[in-house]
């Protein structure tokens, strides 16, 4: 008897042991394929993120030790970079380049911002003849390369006389020429429920009025979504302001930074980067200002009314 105690009691520990070794493998596996998804993320943010760290780095050096240095910390770390950049160029500020960039892309946050929504909400909420047709045409826009584009828009706003205003770079916001986030907000209203409208109508609301006061508060995700990549996109244009600009006193920010390097004379890399580096913060807090807000608006995109 004392020998089938003992068997049974070698039996259950052998059964309990196994159980518990297989989960402690089980855990030590998924522990170091979590160790080893860590490490890989880390060394892809870190090759990510090294060209802003040698831009810091070397806005804070020499221009003879930017051009043909190796090592990335300065031997001789000084602020003198940004005193010449916010001294500006050609006796203009470094603060009338970024008015004039902050200028832009306001303006081009207001225009389409109010314009997209306009139009998202004919196309999603009105029916009209050939609608279906015109929204393809638009959509269509979307597959021509802006370089298809740039010859004909040039000559026709020499012709109006419009060059080396900002009329070029923003007439296009106002009129939802920006397929992109028209797009963006039909997508997004075509999720709102349709009985929201029909509530306004039997209450004597005409399209302006439920437009104004139920679509608008709703798009809130969508407009803040739109306005958070205008802002971007606008601050960072180059192309744009290159093309259409002639006057140095009306140029934007990434406009300005070309006139720290010329070609046929000395070439002041120090203060393009810093420069570059004060035309890159405002960009960045206005990302973490309203990251969430970026986040609510591609989220809500899946849900249903």
């Amino acid at each position: 008897m004392s020998t089938a105690i003992s068997t049974t009691t070698a039996a259950t520990l052998t059964g309990d042991d196994r159980p518990v070794s297989h989960r402690a493998k089980r855990r030590k596996g998924a522990l170091g394929r979590s160790v080893l998804l860590h490490a890989i993320s880390i060394a892809i943010l870190l090759v990510a993120l090294y060209p802003v760290l040698w831009m810091l780095v070397s806005s804070l050096k020499p221009t003879n030790e930017i051009v043909g240095d190796a090592s990335l910390l300065p031997s001789n770390a000084g602020f003198d970079n940004y005193r010449t950049a916010m001294a500006g160029i050609g006796g203009i500020s470094a603060w009338s380049f970024a008015w004039n960039s902050l200028m832009l892309a306001v303006l081009s946050v207001i225009g389409t911002v109010l314009s997209s929504a306009v139009t998202a909400y004919a196309f999603a909420r009105i029916e009209f003849a050939g609608r279906k047709l015109w929204f393809a045409l638009m959509i269509g826009t979307l597959l021509l390369p802006f370089h298809v584009l740039i010859i004909p828009q040039y000559i026709v706003f020499q012709k109006l006389d419009l060059v080396d205003t900002y009329v070029p770079l923003l007439i296009g916001k106002f009129l939802a020429a920006e397929a992109f986030f028209v797009f963006l907000m039909v997508q997004f209203m075509r999720n709102v429920p349709r009985e929201l409208d029909e509530a306004a109508r039997i209450d004597g609301c005409g399209h302006v009025r439920t437009f104004a006061s139920i679509m608008l508060p709703l798009m809130r995700p969508a407009l803040i979504t739109a306005s958070i990549f205008a802002f971007i996109w606008s601050w960072n244009d180059f192309l744009g302001p290159l093309l259409y600009l002639n006057s140095p006193d009306k140029y934007p920010l990434p406009l300005a930074l070309r006139l720290f390097v010329d070609q046929t004379s000395v070439s002041d890399y120090g203060a393009m980067i810093a420069m570059s580096v004060l035309a890159l913060m405002p960009v960045m807090l206005f990302f973490l200002v309203f990251q969430r807000f970026l986040v609510d608006g591609v989220a809500t995109q899946g849900l249903k009314g």
